[in-house]
C-alpha cells in the first residue's frame, strides 16, 4: 500500500479532476490480473481453464459499441459492424486473461516502493497535460512532486494512482521481459542508414515483351496438368455467389442539404439572440469529437482544415459567429476565439446532411416495402415501385464483398450459403442494412469454397505460360544485347536495334519506389551493385525483365550517420519493440486452449444493450 506517501499528505478536497482511464502500457484490456469475478450471467468461454467472465466482456462490447456509434455518427449500426465489435470485445477479453495469466506465471510482481518512486517520477500521462503542472507550456516535475507530497492530493486521488502503478509497472516489467532481445548494432544501423541515404543514377532498358515476342506462343496439355499439379493452392476457390440485388440508399438528397442548412442559420440566430456558442454546440453539434466540449477545434494551421473552412477561419472577424459554411461533412457554423499568424483557435457547430426523423422514417418504410413486395412479386417489380436501384449479376466472394452503392455484402453471400441449405429455402432475402445502404438480394449462382477443377483453371493456366514462355525469350533476346554492349556497342544501338528504348530514373535510394521497376527489388539492387557505366545482366522484377547501367553514385555521409545515430537507434528499436509484442501476443493466443460460447450463449446485441 502507499502508506508512507500517505502519511505525508493532509486529506482535503482534490483541486484536480482526473479521470483514471487505466492507461494500459498494451492498451490490452481492462484489469491486469484477469481474474474479474464471473457475472451473474455466466461466462461466455474460457481460456486455459480460466472463465470468459460476461460482465468484462460486456464492458469491452460497450465501449467499443460506444465509439463506432461516434465514428459513424449514428444510432443504429449494422449487423456486420455488431457481429465485428463482439469479435473485438471478446478478443480484447481473452488477451487480457492471457496477460494475466503471462504475469503469473513470470511471477511478476510490483512492491511498494516501486509504486511509491513512480508516483513521484513516472506521473499520469493526464496529469503531465495539466495546465497545473506546466511552466511556460511544459511539464514541470517540481510543481507535480510539490502537489503529489502536498495537502491538495487527497486519498481517494493516491489510491487512484495507486491502482494505476499497480497495473502498469508490472506490465512495463513484462514488456521489457518479451522485448529484451530487440537490439541494433552500430554495423546494422550503418546498413539502414546506408540504404535510406546512398543514391544513384541509372539508365536502364526495360525488356518489352509485347516488342521482342509478338504473336501467340504454343502450350501443350501436359505443360497445363504440370503446372496445375505443381500450384494446386493457387486455385482454390473462396465462396462465391452471383446475385440480383436491389438498394436504397443512405446518401443525403438534395433535400437533405437544404434542410442542414435550413438548421445551421436556424442555430446561428440562436447564437446571436444570446445563447452561448458553446451550449448551442453540446446540444446539436453533430461532430462527436468536439461536441462535448461545446465545439472547441483547438489551436490549428489552414493546412490542417479542409479549403472551404480554413478560408473562413482565416478570415472571420475574431468573436463572430460564420454564416453556414459548407464542406464535405456538412455545414459548420465558425467562431474565432483568436488568430495568429497562420494559427487560430475557434469553435465550430457541424450540421451533417444525415437525413432527419421523418427521412429516416420515410427510408425505413420503403425498405420494409421492398422486402414485402419482393416476396411477392420479385425483385426487379419491388426495385421499380418503390425507387431502388436494381442490378443483376452481381458477383461476390469471401474474400471480395465490397458492392458499389452498397458497401460490405458479405452478409448476402453467407444467407445464399445458408438458404441454399436450409429445409425451407426462399426466393428472397430480408432486408439487410449497411451504413450506406438498404439491400435486398436473390441468388443467380453459387459456387462453395473449394478446388478449382483443371477444366476450368486451363484457360488462367495457359494464359500465364505464354507469359512465362515469352519472358524466357526475351531474357534470351536480353542476354544477347547484354553480350553486344560488352563487346563494344553503345547500350542505345543495340536496344534500338530491337525496338527498345534506354529510360533514366535517379537518383534513388535503395528504398524508393520508381514508376517503372519498383520499390526493393532485383533491379534496385542491380543499380547499386553494378559499377558505374557498366551494364547489368538481365534482371527481373514481378513487373518485368530490365538491363541497367548505373550513371552516377552518391555514398552516404558517415558524419551525418554519427550525429543521428542515437535518435536513429531508438526509433528503430521501439518499432522491432512492438513487432515484438504483438508476434508474442499471437503466439500466445496460438498455443492457448480458447473456448468460445458465445453462440451456444446466444449473445444477442440488435441495439447495443446486453441479452443472453
Amino acid at each position: 500500500m502507499m502508506r508512507e506517501l500517505r502519511e505525508k499528505t493532509k486529506w482535503v478536497m482534490v483541486i484536480v479532476a482526473l479521470t483514471f482511464v487505466g492507461l494500459m502500457v498494451f492498451q490490452w484490456g481492462m484489469d491486469i490480473s484477469g481474474r474479474s469475478a464471473v457475472g451473474r450471467t455466466g461466462e461466455l468461454g474460457r481460456v486455459n481453464g480460466e472463465p470468459v467472465p460476461y460482465d468484462q466482456y460486456n464492458a469491452a462490447y460497450q465501449a467499443l459499441y460506444d465509439q463506432a456509434r461516434a465514428q459513424y455518427g449514428t444510432a443504429q449500426l449494422s449487423r456486420e459492424q455488431i457481429r465485428e465489435i463482439e469479435n473485438r470485445a471478446f478478443d480484447e477479453v481473452v488477451n487480457e486473461i492471457l496477460i494475466g495469466q503471462e504475469l503469473r506465471r513470470r511471477n511478476i510482481r510490483v512492491s511498494d516502493s516501486e509504486i511509491i518512486q513512480a508516483a513521484q517520477w513516472m506521473p499520469h500521462p493526464d496529469l503531465m497535460q495539466n495546465e497545473l503542472f506546466l511552466t511556460d507550456g511544459q511539464f514541470d516535475i517540481s510543481k507535480y512532486q510539490q502537489f503529489i507530497s502536498g495537502p491538495s492530493a487527497n486519498e481517494d486521488l493516491l489510491r487512484q494512482l495507486e491502482v494505476y502503478y499497480r497495473s502498469t509497472i508490472p506490465r512495463s516489467k513484462l514488456i521489457r521481459q518479451i522485448t529484451s532481445g530487440a537490439y541494433l548494432s552500430d554495423a546494422e544501423l550503418w546498413q539502414i542508414w546506408r540504404d535510406r541515404n546512398e543514391t544513384v543514377t541509372v539508365e536502364y532498358v526495360p525488356l518489352n515483351v509485347s516488342v521482342l515476342v509478338p504473336g501467340s506462343v504454343e502450350v501443350s496439355d501436359s505443360e497445363v496438368r504440370e503446372y496445375y499439379n505443381q500450384n494446386k493452392k493457387r486455385f482454390v476457390r473462396p465462396a462465391t455467389a452471383r446475385m440480383t440485388l436491389a438498394y436504397i440508399s443512405k446518401a443525403a438528397t438534395a433535400a437533405d442539404s437544404v434542410a442542414a442548412y435550413q438548421k445551421a442559420l436556424e442555430l446561428r440566430q440562436e447564437i446571436l439572440n444570446g445563447a452561448p456558442f458553446a451550449e448551442v454546440a453540446a446540444r446539436e453539434s453533430d461532430d462527436p469529437g468536439s461536441k462535448n466540449s461545446g465545439g472547441d477545434l483547438g489551436t490549428f494551421t489552414s493546412e490542417q482544415m479542409v479549403p472551404a473552412f480554413s478560408e473562413v477561419a482565416f478570415s472571420l472577424p475574431v468573436g463572430e459567429v460564420s454564416q453556414p459554411v459548407q464542406t464535405e461533412f456538412g455545414f459548420h457554423l465558425i467562431q474565432v476565439r483568436e488568430r495568429t499568424g497562420n494559427q487560430a483557435s475557434a469553435s465550430h457547430i457541424l450540421v451533417s446532411y444525415d437525413p432527419g426523423d421523418e427521412a429516416l422514417d420515410a427510408l425505413y418504410v420503403r425498405a420494409d416495402s421492398l422486402e414485402s413486395l419482393a416476396g411477392r412479386g420479385g425483385i426487379e417489380r419491388a426495385a421499380g415501385a418503390v425507387g431502388a436501384t436494381f442490378r443483376t449479376g452481381v458477383v461476390v466472394t469471401a474474400d471480395a464483398a465490397y458492392v458499389p452503392g452498397i458497401g460490405s455484402a458479405i452478409e448476402a453471400l453467407e444467407w445464399i450459403e445458408e438458404n441454399r441449405s436450409s429445409p425451407e429455402p426462399t426466393q428472397v432475402s430480408s432486408v439487410f442494412e449497411t451504413p450506406e445502404a438498404f439491400y435486398i438480394v436473390a441468388e443467380e449462382d453459387f459456387l462453395p469454397a473449394g478446388q478449382i477443377p483443371l477444366a476450368e483453371a486451363t484457360p488462367e493456366i495457359q494464359r500465364q505460360l505464354i507469359v512465362d514462355h515469352k519472358l524466357e525469350q526475351a531474357r534470351t533476346i536480353g542476354e544477347a544485347i547484354v553480350a553486344e554492349v560488352r563487346g563494344g556497342k553503345s547500350l542505345e544501338e543495340a536496344a534500338g536495334s530491337r525496338g527498345l528504348t534506354v529510360e533514366t530514373a535517379g537518383p534513388i535510394t535503395r528504398l524508393s519506389f520508381n514508376p517503372a521497376f519498383g520499390q526493393t527489388n532485383a533491379v534496385v539492387g542491380a543499380a547499386f551493385g553494378v559499377p558505374v557505366g557498366q551494364v547489368s545482366n538481365v534482371v527481373g522484377t514481378p513487373g518485368g525483365l530490365y538491363l541497367v547501367r548505373p550513371t552516377d553514385r552518391t555514398e552516404a555521409s558517415r558524419e551525418e550517420f554519427e550525429a543521428q545515430k542515437e535518435i536513429i537507434r531508438q526509433s528503430l528499436l521501439y518499432t522491432m519493440q512492438q513487432d515484438a509484442l504483438a508476434r508474442w501476443m499471437e503466439d500466445i493466443r496460438r498455443e492457448a486452449n480458447i473456448i468460445d460460447r458465445r453462440a451456444e450463449m446466444r449473445v444477442g446485441r440488435a441495439t447495443g444493450s446486453s441479452a443472453l
